[in-house]
């Protein structure tokens, strides 16, 4: 670099017409062992961003001798391409089955890339119409964020539907047994329990390390009795939907804690008539502001469930 180019560069940065900035990053996928054949990618625990390219969530990986399983596709196309590239670092063996833990956008957006690749897709059916619902809208928040890392991007749905609460799934030998009870987070929301294990995928039934997040479509009381089940499993270990891999005193601390809290203090302001508002800014939330996105999400959590209380 010449010495005038250099002055006309530091002139354009001085006059604002010109911008230094660091080179976006890339997200690095690599699963980490969690029990014998079952792996876990702790996605970002932040908000999803164009560097985390919307990963800010776990996957799941489970190898058998016929193949492969795959818990949630990622965000986007790309991002699910970079997961097919960190599974084959851990096996040779074919993903046979992706399965979306509930309709959030990043369990199942990455969807179209495995299904070009040959898997099956599962998902509960109730999380078919909240996909169909909130798929554009995710991929619209999802493009706008991401830009050029949402590219090839489309909401492609399962090819093959669980009914009920309960259903069992045999791969290679290895169990897989998938829970639902009415939803959660999402009203699609099923957890994969491996008990040849003792390790449950959770999906977004727990949340450790970060506050939950109740969106419109969230049911607490499903969402509770959901972690009912978890207690009754007793998991040695857990891969929450968010969070570090984790054991079930975690868990409870971190979600189910504050489920009840939040249930038990917005049930007493509807009883009593309280204000939404006013019923938001009295609940105490000290015990919880040491997860990450506290600050952020408590003021929504609280008014929704207490809308929610008001509908039961």
């Amino acid at each position: 670099m010449t010495k005038k180019l250099r002055t006309d560069i530091r002139r354009l940065v001085l006059m604002g017409l010109l911008t230094l900035a660091p080179a976006a990053h890339a997200v690095d996928v690599n699963f980490k062992p969690v029990s014998d054949g079952v792996y876990a990618y702790v996605g970002d625990k932040g908000p999803r961003s164009h560097d985390n390219e919307g990963l800010n969530a776990n996957i799941g990986l489970i190898v058998t001798p016929a193949g492969a399983v795959l818990i949630d596709s990622g965000a986007t196309y790309q991002s699910a391409r970079k997961i097919h590239e960190a599974v084959r670092r851990v096996t040779p063996q074919p993903i046979q089955w992706v399965i979306n833990t509930g309709g959030q956008d990043h369990r199942w957006l990455g969807n179209g890339y495995f299904k070009e690749q040959g898997a099956e897709i599962i998902a509960h059916a109730s999380a078919r119409a909240d996909m169909l619902a909130r798929g554009g809208d995710h991929l619209a928040a999802l493009t706008a964020t991401l830009k050029e890392r949402a590219a090839g991007t489309m909401p492609t749905l399962p090819t093959r539907l669980i009914d009920g609460n309960d259903a069992q799934l045999e791969l290679g030998g290895i169990t897989l047994e998938l829970r639902h009870r009415g939803g959660g987070h999402t009203p699609g929301d099923m957890m994969v329990w491996l008990p040849s294990r003792n390790v449950l995928f959770s999906g977004d039934i727990v949340y450790v390390d970060r506050l939950l997040g109740v969106i419109p479509v969230s049911n607490t009381s499903a969402w509770l009795a959901m972690f009912k089940v978890v207690e009754d499993l007793k998991p040695q270990r857990i891969v929450p939907g968010h969070g570090e891999v984790t054991d079930l005193a975690t868990a409870a601390a971190d979600t189910r804690d504050y489920l009840l809290a939040l249930r038990a203090h917005m049930r007493k302001a509807v009883d009593e008539g309280t204000d939404v508002s006013a019923a938001v800014k009295s609940f105490n939330a000290l015990p919880f502001m040491r997860l990450l996105n506290a600050g952020e999400l408590l003021p929504g959590n609280g008014s929704r469930t207490y809308l929610e209380l008001e509908r039961e």
